[in-house]
């Protein structure tokens, strides 16, 4: 499977599925040849990435995330754009049960043609999720998709790691349940693009239009992540599929104004920055604690701390020394 990797290359800039498919399964490889075939592979189709809308999705438990990227996904096909939808799931341990459980939950959107989902591998840090998703936006965004959608499954930091990687970012929230405002966090509000009250259907239109005026209100409390777009409170049903429509125009508006003004362009050079900081972190600390002598010496100096024979400080200051050794 794994062969010559101008194979992969050629086979998603020719828009092959099936091929697209096996160049992700090698981006989530864990082995060393395989991750430097696929550095190969991504910066070989860099040049053909960049040119779509990138979306990040998240929800607190019950709004429908599922229903709603399906339902905005199939919209958008039939609007002649091609969807890939990739979903970050920190949390789960099994990257099969996660393919099943995502093709399952968006049956229609699974088998449409100008649609691609895929999970990103589980059962890892948050770190090495985001690395592979956003591996994996690159290489469907070489192959010829314009909007990927990155829905976040986890919880935690996962909906500001998302937001950090998309231009636009979408919070789903439900009326009636209660605690709305406080069952999520000010950060994500912070990052948030925009509010969506999923759900106002049936006899939870007026429910939907009372939540909406809430978090309205809750926004103007936080100062804006943009002098130039205040994120908007949207009401939609992902069943009915009313509303969904409103939302594709406000992002579009959205990429519209900061293309503009010049700060998509800039937020994209800042997200390459930062992604290459990331790395950097991650491949420093890696090689670090890779090393034969910080191996040999750091169960000695944990046990140390914990009994408090040494201070953390202390600690740390032996293990950095040995980065003097290693020049």
């Amino acid at each position: 499977m794994f062969k010559d990797p101008q194979y992969f290359v050629q086979g998603v800039l020719d828009h092959n599925r099936l091929i697209l498919a096996r160049t992700i399964t090698l981006i989530e490889s864990t082995l060393p040849a395989h991750q430097e075939m696929a550095r190969e592979i991504i910066d070989k189709i860099l040049p053909s990435t960049g040119k779509s809308i990138r979306i990040g999705i998240t929800g607190v438990p019950g709004a429908g995330k599922s229903t709603y990227i399906e339902s905005f996904g199939t919209m958008l096909t039939e609007l002649g754009h091609r969807v890939a939808v990739l979903a970050i799931d920190p949390s789960s341990t099994r990257s099969g049960g996660s393919i099943l459980g995502d093709k399952t939950r968006m049956e229609q959107l699974a088998i449409n043609e100008k649609a691609f989902i895929r999970p990103s591998p589980s059962g890892g840090t948050l770190g090495g999720v985001a690395r592979k998703t956003r591996e994996t936006m690159l290489a469907c965004e070489a192959a010829g998709f314009d909007v990927v959608i990155i829905e976040t499954v986890g919880v935690g930091q996962s909906e500001t790691t998302v937001a950090s990687m998309v231009d636009f970012f979408l919070v789903l929230m439900i009326a009636g349940a209660g605690d709305e405002l406080q069952g999520i966090k000010k950060g994500v509000l912070e990052v948030a693009d925009a509010i969506v009250i999923n759900k106002a259907d049936g006899d939870n239109v007026m429910r939907a239009q009372m939540a909406q005026k809430e978090y309205q209100a809750a926004l103007h409390l936080l100062m804006p992540a943009s002098s130039n777009w205040s994120p908007p409170v949207l009401t939609c049903s992902s069943l009915d599929r009313t509303g969904i429509d409103k939302i594709w125009e406000t992002i579009l508006e959205h990429r519209s104004i900061f293309t503009a003004s010049q700060e998509f362009a800039e937020k994209r050079k800042t997200q390459a920055l930062d992604w290459m900081s990331f790395l950097l972190d991650e491949g420093l600390r890696t090689w670090f604690y890779n090393d034969p002598q910080v191996k040999d010496v750091l169960p000695r100096l944990r046990n140390e701390v914990e009994l408090d024979r040494i201070s953390p400080t202390a600690a740390a200051g032996q293990l950095l020394s040995f980065l003097k050794k290693m020049e």
